[in-house]
């Protein structure tokens, strides 16, 4: 009996979903590493070039990549999924798709720092007008809009000081202005938020970040309606060549199907570690989406279903956070998250540190804030290298 995929839990839907078997009928999903394929014959390869089924290069499609698009689609309730090599090349492909000389971007001003240079720095090389809003005042979005605006970009959780957007009524604004919403939602991770549901056209990744969830590999996805998805991104994504590779493909497939364990219990980790931190008294703030006292608690109640892995806290200074950082002995210092080793940093002189002091303090990023990801290992040993760091800020 044939089953529907869509209609599968999302535990099998990580598994299975997108699964393509070659006539060996290997258990893990098989690697192309092929950069070409060849046609039968001359008119086959016509009829492919005209749009046939089939694959044609690594750059437009490859089947373990599309192996990976499908799993991705389908665990996002999305039409359609396309790969990038990585999450930022997610979020150029994403915003160049929908904007040309003339129009115009508004976004929320809390940003990931590479995503604040395509912003502030590239796309205006190309005409392109941007405003940065506070995204949780839903006038300062109605404000901003413009005849010409065309796109919305929010980060939900915000990196790096988790602030939360309502995704709906941000689309609902966007939509009336003509303009289509983007919905970065790396630090909610698919399995905690479903940005489509709540009323996003498009959704990106890194997925890098929990969906590799493991230290290996880049990669970014792009994700939405199947009309929107050809219109915006089909010729961008043919002719400019950020694609992912088979091999990290196959990586992040193999990642897919642990990301619902992994995620819950670092969230659960998580949840642990922030209440340590919050209840120290060399602790300025601790924000986690996953607490009450969170600012935004009543919007992520209503359309997170976890907290994720992310803990944002200010010790007050530079020179307290790196005291703090130069003690963990358990937990790394890096400024990658997501994955299955917990690690911290220090925003302003690493992710963020390309953002002007000015615009870094818009965003209440001063020079006391570390972001912890938390991990998978003991909770106890967390929270006791977590405590023992904050006796020595």
């Amino acid at each position: 009996m044939a089953e529907n995929p869509n209609d599968w839990e999302l535990e099998t839907k990580l598994v299975r979903g997108g699964m393509m078997r070659s006539p060996y009928g290997e258990i893990s999903e098989a690697l192309y590493l092929t950069q070409s394929f060849a046609y039968d014959t001359a008119e086959a390869a016509d009829e492919r070039f005209g749009g046939g089924p089939g694959f044609i290069y690594q750059r437009f499609g490859n089947p373990t990549t599309q192996m990976f698009e499908d799993r991705m689609a389908l665990l996002e309730g999305a039409e359609t999924c396309r790969a990038t090599a990585s999450g930022m090349a997610a979020i150029h492909v994403a915003l160049s798709g929908l904007l040309r000389a003339g129009d115009h971007l508004v976004a929320g001003r809390a940003l990931f720092g590479s995503c604040r240079w395509i912003i502030s720095e590239w796309l205006p090389r190309f005409g392109v007008e941007a405003t940065y809003v506070d995204a949780t005042d839903l006038d300062a979005w109605k404000n901003a809009v413009r005849p010409n605006t065309k796109a919305f970009l929010v980060e939900s959780p915000a990196n790096p000081l988790l602030e939360v957007t309502a995704i709906g009524a941000v689309a609902e604004i966007a939509h009336a202005a003509g303009a289509k919403l983007v919905v970065d939602n790396v630090f909610a991770t698919p399995v905690f938020q479903k940005p489509l549901a709540l009323g996003a056209d498009i959704v990106v990744y890194s997925a890098t970040k929990h969906i590799d969830g493991q230290g290996r590999v880049l990669g970014g996805a792009i994700l939405g309606s199947t009309e929107l998805m050809t219109e915006a991104y089909k010729d961008i994504l043919r002719h400019t060549g950020p694609a992912l590779s088979p091999f990290n493909a196959w990586v992040l497939l193999k990642g897919l199907e642990t990301l619902e364990l992994r995620v819950r219990r670092q969230a659960e980790n998580a949840g642990k570690v922030a209440g340590a931190i919050a209840a120290s008294s060399k602790v300025k703030k601790t924000l986690y989406p996953g607490r009450p006292d969170h600012p935004q608690a009543a919007i992520i109640a209503n359309q997170m279903t976890g907290g994720g892995n992310v803990v944002a806290f200010d010790l007050g200074s530079r020179e307290a956070a790196f005291r703090f950082l130069n003690a963990l002995a358990i937990v790394d210092i890096s400024n990658n998250l997501g994955d299955a080793k917990s690690m911290a940093t220090h925003p302003c002189t690493t992710t963020h540190r390309s953002m002007p002091e000015a615009e870094r303090l818009e965003i209440g990023l001063t020079e006391g804030w570390v972001r912890m990801s938390v991990g998978l290992e003991g909770a106890g040993d967390l929270v006791r290298d977590v405590s023992r760091a904050l006796d020595a800020a």
